[in-house]
């Protein structure tokens, strides 16, 4: 199945995606980094600007930057005074991001704040940034019930929120798994369970990523 699921994103990218060199150097450099492999796709990553473009987003905030190449997708989306904050955990991933951001001429449209995301997104609106339209989750899994309450903090009605790699390749089912990520992603679908605010589902993928999905949510 894996071979077809490839085939299959190799056909649609080669028809509904056009060939980016800025995007594909981003891929580049995070791999001679030593960054692991773990961006979204390149038709995730149209989704995610679709989204962005759908929403009319000018303020988006990215939990879990790695090497910017999602941070570079929805930074495109933005109108010219937009602005996407993305928060990442390593100074490493930070310094490689800052540098394909550079390079994709979007430097003055996306900021990286290195940190803990936990110890950062307390400081947000004290620096400037009260709500955001658009929120990607994309960092460690166990923290993920943690960063959508933060997100419901920084929404305002009608804010939409996404969270990736929520199907941990079919084992969210599992209620006695003790994978960290596979809690971490059943702790955020019992949070979205119970939450009056948001309106939220979920969708399974395939493709070259493997088996997963992302929950998609909108605040009331």
């Amino acid at each position: 199945m894996r071979e077809i699921w490839n085939k299959v994103d190799e056909y649609l990218n080669f028809n509904l995606l056009k060939e980016d060199r800025v995007l594909e150097d981003v891929l580049k450099a995070n791999h001679e980094a030593g960054l692991p492999s773990i961006d979204v796709s390149p038709a995730q990553g149209k989704f995610l600007y679709l989204l962005a473009k759908l929403k009319g987003a000018k303020h988006i905030l990215e939990i879990g930057t790695l090497g910017g190449y999602s941070s570079i997708w929805m930074g495109r989306a933005l109108p010219e005074d937009g602005l996407l904050i993305t928060l990442e955990y390593s100074q490493k991933h930070a310094q490689v991001a800052k540098e394909n951001i550079k390079k994709a001429g979007l430097e003055t449209k996306i900021e990286i704040i290195v940190g803990p995301a936990l110890e950062t997104l307390p400081t947000l609106k004290d620096i400037g940034y009260p709500s955001f339209d658009l929120i990607f989750i994309d960092a460690d899994k166990p923290n993920n019930p943690h960063y959508l309450k933060w997100a419901l903090e920084y929404s305002h009605p009608g804010t939409v929120i996404i969270g990736d790699n929520v199907v941990r390749n079919g084992r969210v089912v599992d209620e006695k798994s003790v994978d960290p990520g596979v809690k971490g992603s059943r702790e955020l679908i019992d949070v979205l369970a119970k939450e009056s605010r948001i309106e939220a589902t979920a969708l399974q993928t395939v493709g070259s990523k493997g088996y997963d999905g992302f929950v998609i949510g909108v605040v009331k």
